[in-house]
């Protein structure tokens, strides 16, 4: 009787242990998401892991002038990143760098949060990002979501900077606003418009002024998958 009442209590205890482990999984599982994990999810993030190679070029058109863009070659794995503008080439490895990188990089930093800044939100884990609310976006005067991101007062390019990000409620972002040094006041405000879609990851080509003469955009994206 006594191996028969051993087996049994065993078997008892293993099967407490498993439902604990799968009570446990599935709360996980089921646990919230940040607002900015579901901006980022909104924009193709959960497609961001099999990313090789990305390559766009970053312009500012103003009236009828084009301008000139830098175009770049990034492979975020290995962060080895390629710029080609009308007077070179410059290519690097962000975790080789030196001090002839700088301009490029800090060119990199600009450019790379402009196309992605849904996935920065994710990325950055000394920004600070308030809690929604409900406020005017800047442009189109409509009422929307907001949160405001908040980088440290040391550290980066940019450093003390905010971001007000006004996004709808499938959670893509449609406008926003820079506030440099965290100034009350703001600095440049956008539109985040002609979305579209990179092997399931979402960017905003074209990023307008309230006048309209004034558009940041990219143009030959190419996002390549392994």
């Amino acid at each position: 009787m006594k191996p028969l009442y051993l087996s049994l209590l065993c078997l008892l205890m293993l099967t407490a242990c498993k439902s604990e482990k799968t009570e446990t999984e599935i709360k996980e599982e089921s646990k919230e998401l940040t607002v900015a994990e579901k901006i980022a999810n909104a924009h193709g993030y959960e497609n961001w892991k099999n990313v090789e190679v990305i390559k766009f070029t970053f312009q500012v058109d103003r009236d009828t002038i084009k301008g000139k863009g830098r175009s770049w070659s990034w492979n975020p794995k290995m962060d080895q990143i390629s710029m080609t503008t009308d007077e070179n080439t410059v290519t690097y490895n962000r975790k080789e760098m030196d001090s002839s990188h700088i301009g490029a990089d800090r060119a990199f930093i600009n450019d790379k949060y402009w196309a992605f800044v849904p996935f920065q939100m994710v990325w950055d884990a000394s920004a600070t990002i308030s809690q929604p609310k409900k406020a005017e976006a800047p442009i189109s005067k409509t009422e929307m979501d907001m949160i405001t991101i908040t980088y440290p007062s040391e550290g980066g390019y940019t450093p003390g900077d905010a971001y007000d990000i006004f996004y709808n409620d499938d959670y893509m972002i449609k406008e926003w606003v820079f506030r440099k040094g965290n100034s009350p006041e703001p600095s440049m405000a956008t539109t985040f418009e002609n979305y579209k879609d990179y092997n399931g990851i979402k960017i905003a080509t074209d990023h307008k002024m309230a006048d309209g003469n004034w558009n940041l955009n990219f143009t030959d994206v190419d996002i390549i998958m392994k």
